[in-house]
């Protein structure tokens, strides 16, 4: 047992790995960590109010009882970030079950919820400790295997946590690989917290982008690996809920937030000098386009005319889908979660040759990217009406970006005029998307049908008519001078 001062501030690193049932008792069978664990039975309470004030602050209150002893713990941290993360961590003894306000450190943090505060989930776990000294690295690995229990549900819960003590954070990593070899291991972006929240909230389903915190006194490279974080946080939560069912939107949102990683990779990459790289964004290439069919069929399924089409679509979808799962359980894309985290984490593409980049401020690094992509749009798309796919394709990956750019950095740009101009900007934004990629779906379609044997279908031209595309390109590059003439809201 871990001997405690009356009250521990730390700083917490780890890296939260999750397990399947079997993979755990796998783990505990092999025992790879080179001694005996210690085990212990825990009960925690979360503690919150009623309209989830503290969550809503990326805060989160327990008493974690284990044995006689109860420990009090306030967490605080980005909820929008996966992975290896640094947050604050206050701890203190406590007496009992219930929450102690009075504590000068975290007084402030409570005060607003404290007179409201009750329990409102539980986590039972048996932990399995272990310290594993790895060179000059201290690593405290704890397997948990139990459940979370909120009002009258449940659900089952299997994760290790690698939380570093001393050394270098690669240990962490290189240990990750170590478990995933005997037990294959999913990135974890889930708090046991968040478990409880969810678990409390509706059945899991596709999760949308939400906005990182930024402030404009951050350095571009530190901007650069929160948004990174939230990417991966995003495709996971969006991976997860696919295990549960084959929705659309979740796959579709998997696809984004994939789309996005890559985005944020490009349009920074001249922060980046590390061979790692190219080859991270061809693992993530590959990840992205195992998605594509799968997400295509569903985009055929919404506009097929014909029952026999839309039926033989369907068994096509299953077929996707089933390609999509065991593309996610495999190890090659298990492996990639684990490599881009601690890339992003580390950070080892911090170097000198970059220096000046680093140091600038987020908010000129993101306006010097919006200069140039908004050039790029502009004068890319000044002829869409005859251009050929191809250069309408490259028109529409350069709109993505900015788009993406616009929502990555937008919390850098808030006055009053910033704001109202970065609506209109997003609005504009997605008119010409959505134009590009219904002519996109056009000129993909005749392939995708040829692929799935469905050419000769009733239906099948219906896809890709001319008439359609004729309409669509009028309206696309209506789509393009509203997006040139809409103010910029960065200059």
């Amino acid at each position: 047992m871990k001997l405690r001062g009356a009250k521990d501030i730390m700083q917490e690193t780890e890296l939260k790995l999750e397990l399947s049932r079997s993979g755990a008792g796998s783990l505990l069978k092999k025992n790879p960590f080179g001694s005996s664990p210690t085990v212990l039975q825990q009960r925690s309470s979360y503690f919150d109010t009623a309209e989830w004030d503290l969550s809503k602050r990326g805060l989160s209150l327990r008493i974690r009882q284990s044995g006689n002893e109860r420990i009090q713990t306030v967490k605080t941290g980005d909820r929008s970030a996966a992975g290896s993360f640094t947050r604050k961590e206050y701890e203190q003894p406590v007496a009992g079950d219930t929450p102690v306000l009075d504590d000068p450190e975290t007084r402030d943090l409570l005060a607003e919820a404290g007179p409201r505060l009750a329990a409102l989930f539980e986590v039972h776990v048996k932990r399995h400790s272990w310290n594993v000294t790895d060179g000059n690295a201290t690593i405290e690995v704890a397997l948990d295997i139990g459940k979370v229990v909120a009002a009258d549900r449940e659900a089952p819960l299997f994760e290790i946590e690698l939380e570093k003590k001393a050394g270098s954070p690669r240990a962490l990593f290189a240990l990750a690989r170590k478990i995933d070899v005997i037990a294959p291991a999913h990135l974890g972006v889930l708090s046991k917290a968040e478990r409880g929240y969810r678990l409390l909230d509706s059945a899991p389903s596709a999760v949308k982008s939400v906005a990182t915190p930024l402030t404009s006194d951050i350095s571009a490279t530190t901007a650069f690996a929160r948004i990174a974080a939230a990417c991966l946080k995003q495709f996971r939560l969006n991976e997860m809920a696919l295990g549960w069912s084959c929705d659309a939107n979740a796959l579709h949102q998997a696809r984004v937030s994939l789309r996005r990683l890559r985005s944020l990779c490009s349009i920074c990459k001249s922060l980046f000098d590390d061979r790692r790289f190219d080859h991270l964004r061809e693992e993530l290439k590959w990840l992205a386009s195992e998605l594509g069919d799968a997400r295509n069929i569903d985009v055929m399924i919404d506009r097929a005319s014909s029952d026999p089409l839309s039926r033989r679509l369907q068994e096509a979808r299953g077929e996707a889908y089933a390609a999509v799962k065991a593309s996610f359980s495999s190890t090659r894309a298990r492996s990639l979660m684990i490599d881009i985290t601690e890339w992003i984490s580390i950070g080892e593409w911090r170097t000198p040759s970059c220096e000046k980049l680093h140091e600038q401020s987020s908010r000129d690094f993101a306006s010097d990217v919006f200069d140039k992509l908004w050039k790029k749009v502009a004068k890319g798309g000044s002829n869409l009406i005859d251009a050929d796919d191809e250069t309408r394709h490259k028109v529409r990956i350069a709109a993505k970006k900015l788009r993406y750019a616009a929502e990555f950095f937008e919390p850098l740009y808030n006055s009053k005029t910033e704001a109202k101009r970065h609506r209109r900007f997003i609005e504009a934004m997605k008119g010409l998307q959505d134009q590009l990629g219904s002519l996109n779906d056009i000129a993909t379609a005749p392939d995708m049908l040829a692929a799935l044997e469905l050419s000769d279908l009733d239906g099948a031209k219906d896809l890709f008519s001319a008439d359609e595309k004729s309409k669509l390109l009028k309206h696309a590059a209506e789509a393009h001078d509203a997006f040139v003439n809409t103010k910029r809201f960065w200059r």
